[in-house]
């Protein structure tokens, strides 16, 4: 009997059997396992960027802060006032109240000088507060509303 299974597993170069076969099988599975997990890391590498992690913010264009202007009339001033600070429609019904962009840029509670930082917080919104995500809009749209919101910010105080 052992010399039957040496025979089946130790076979001439061509011939095939049971033993044979499995083992090419798992051969053809690390292949194709090892292709997968290549795959999805490249997938999943460039993947960031296409959830609205942006690379840099584009240049202030006359048509991006314009664009901006309207979208803000639009979305925000209902919460945030057309003047930016805070004091919109819905400002008493919530809890907290709306940010006010009328601060000094680096004194932002939620940007810290930071446009990246202000662009998240209008892709993700902020939990447990009213401020809800706006990743409806493409990346160019949310991105001239960080301009328009920034704008309204005072520079800071020199010392």
């Amino acid at each position: 009997m052992i010399f039957e299974m040496k025979r089946l597993v130790f076979m001439k170069k061509g011939e095939y059997n049971f033993f044979n076969l499995r083992w090419r099988r798992r051969i053809k599975m690390k292949k194709l396992l090892w292709v997968v997990m290549l795959g999805s890391f490249f997938l999943f590498s460039s993947w960031g960027q296409t959830l609205g992690e942006s690379k840099a913010p584009p240049k202030k264009t006359p048509e991006l802060l314009t664009q901006g202007k309207k979208l803000y009339e639009q979305n925000c001033v209902t919460c945030h006032g057309p003047k930016g600070d805070g004091k919109g429609q819905l400002r008493a019904a919530l809890t907290p109240p709306p940010s006010d962009f009328t601060k000094p840029f680096n004194q932002w509670a939620n940007g810290k000088g930071d446009l990246k930082k202000v662009f998240d917080v209008i892709t993700k919104g902020i939990p447990n507060t009213s401020m809800v995500k706006w990743d409806q809009f493409s990346e160019q749209e949310r991105w001239a509303l960080v301009y328009t919101v920034v704008g309204f910010a005072v520079p800071p105080k020199k010392k």
